[in-house]
C-alpha cells in the first residue's frame, strides 16, 4: 500500500480493544429498532484537541482503565458484535469484545496542525475511517483515536456507527467518559435487562400508502456497511458568528420579536434558497417538508423558514414501516437521501472535559456523515 506524505504526519498505530472489567452476561441481546436499521449505513465522527493541560497524565494505560469501568455502564451494549438471526436481520450480541482503541503519535503541535489542516482534510488521520464489515462479528461499533502531539496536547477522534444511535447519544457517550476519566462517573453497573429477539412475521406485507421522503433505498451492500458512492464528496465547514446569526434573523423574522423564526430554521431556509432543492431532519425526528409549487429561488425566506417550522411532517413511523417490510433487509440512507439538515443545537459537543478543561471547541465541532466521508 502506498502512503502519501500527509499520511505519515500521524504514525506509530497501536490497536487494541477495550471492554467492560466485568462480563456483561453470556446470552444478553440489543435488538435495534426499525430506525436504527434505517441508519445503519451512516456513522457519526467526533474531533475533540486538548491542551497538554488537559492532557496531563492521560497516558494510554490510564484512559483505557477508565474505560474498562466506563463499559460498565448504561453503554454497555456498545463492546458488543452484531450477528443476524435467522431472518437475516441484524441484532447486537453483548459479548463485551469491546471498543477499538488506537494509539498514534504526531510530531506536529497542534497549532500547527490547524494552521496545515485549514481545509479539514486532515481530520481522516485523526478519526479512525473503518466502516462495519465485511465481517459483521469482527467489526467493532465504536472507534477511538487518542493522538499525541509533540506539545503534549492530545485529540480524540471517534467514529461511532449510527445504528447504536444518533449524535445526541454519541455526544453523552464521550461526555460520560470524560466524567470517568475525572473519576466522578457512579460506581453503580448498569446492565439492563437483555432484549428478547422476536422473529418478524413472514405474511406478505401491506403495501404503504406512499414511501418515506426523507430516506432513499440503496443496492443491497451486503455484510459491508458503507454507502455506495458514484460521485467525489468534500466536507465543508464554516462558522457563523453570534452577529451574524442575529442579522440573519432579522433579515428573515424582520423587527417583530414575537413571531421570531429559529436559528436553526433561518439557516435551514437561506441554504434551501441558495441549493434550490428539497429538507429533512435513534431518538432524532426525522421529517420532511415540501416546497409545493412556488419557486424556492424566488421565495422569500421567511416562508421557508415557516415552511420548516410549521409544515414539517414526521415520516419516523412511516420508515419504521417500510424498514419492517422487508424484515429489516433492506439497505436505505438518510443522509443525501435528498436534502438533508440536521438540528444539533441542544446537543452537548461541549460537555467533554480532560482534567478539568473543556476540549477546544472553536476548532472542529461533531461531524455527521456515512461511508467513509
Amino acid at each position: 500500500m502506498a502512503f502519501s506524505e500527509e499520511d505519515k504526519l500521524v504514525y506509530g498505530n497501536r490497536i487494541c480493544s477495550v471492554g467492560p472489567d466485568r462480563l456483561t452476561g453470556s446470552e444478553r441481546v440489543h435488538d435495534p429498532s426499525s430506525i436504527d436499521l434505517a441508519m445503519k449505513l451512516h456513522y457519526v465522527k467526533g474531533l475533540y484537541f486538548f491542551s497538554s493541560h488537559a492532557a496531563e497524565g492521560l497516558t494510554p494505560t490510564r484512559l483505557k482503565e477508565t474505560m474498562f469501568e466506563w463499559f460498565c455502564h448504561e453503554y454497555y451494549y456498545t463492546s458488543g458484535r452484531l450477528r443476524k438471526s435467522e431472518s437475516g436481520r441484524p441484532y447486537l450480541k453483548c459479548n463485551d469484545c469491546g471498543a477499538r482503541f488506537i494509539e498514534a503519535q504526531c510530531d506536529q503541535t497542534i497549532d500547527e496542525w490547524l494552521e496545515l489542516d485549514k481545509d479539514c482534510s486532515l481530520q481522516r488521520l485523526l478519526v479512525s475511517q473503518q466502516v462495519i464489515g465485511p465481517e459483521l462479528s469482527f467489526s467493532p461499533l465504536v472507534l477511538i483515536q487518542v493522538t499525541y502531539f509533540k506539545c503534549g496536547g492530545i485529540s480524540l477522534g471517534l467514529r461511532w456507527a449510527h445504528i447504536l444511535g444518533d449524535a445526541f447519544s454519541a455526544a453523552d457517550f464521550m461526555n460520560k467518559w470524560g466524567k470517568s476519566v475525572a473519576g466522578l462517573q457512579s460506581n453503580k453497573h448498569n446492565f439492563l435487562k437483555s432484549d428478547t429477539l422476536t422473529e418478524r412475521s413472514k405474511d406478505h406485507p401491506k403495501p404503504l400508502p406512499q414511501e418515506p421522503l426523507s430516506v432513499k433505498r440503496v443496492d443491497p451492500v451486503g455484510d459491508h456497511w458503507i454507502i455506495p458512492i458514484n460521485s467525489k464528496m468534500a466536507m465543508f465547514s464554516f462558522q457563523v458568528t453570534a452577529t451574524q446569526l442575529a442579522n440573519l434573523q432579522l433579515e428573515i423574522s424582520g423587527p417583530n420579536q414575537i413571531d421570531q423564526i429559529p436559528v436553526f430554521e433561518s439557516l435551514c431556509a437561506i441554504i434551501w434558497k441558495s441549493l434550490a432543492k428539497g429538507a429533512v431532519l435513534n431518538t432524532q425526528i426525522i421529517s420532511k417538508v415540501k416546497a409545493g409549487s412556488f419557486s424556492i429561488t424566488e421565495t422569500d425566506p421567511r416562508k421557508l423558514a415557516t415552511l420548516l417550522l410549521n409544515e414539517a411532517v414526521d415520516e419516523r413511523s412511516l420508515i419504521e414501516e417500510l424498514v419492517e417490510k422487508d424484515h429489516g433487509l433492506s439497505d436505505f440512507v438518510v443522509y443525501r437521501a435528498k436534502l438533508t439538515f440536521v438540528d444539533l443545537e441542544e446537543a452537548d459537543f461541549y460537555g467533554l472535559e480532560l482534567n478539568g478543561d473543556r476540549w477546544r471547541s472553536q476548532d472542529f465541532p461533531i461531524l455527521g456523515g456515512g461511508g467513509t466521508n
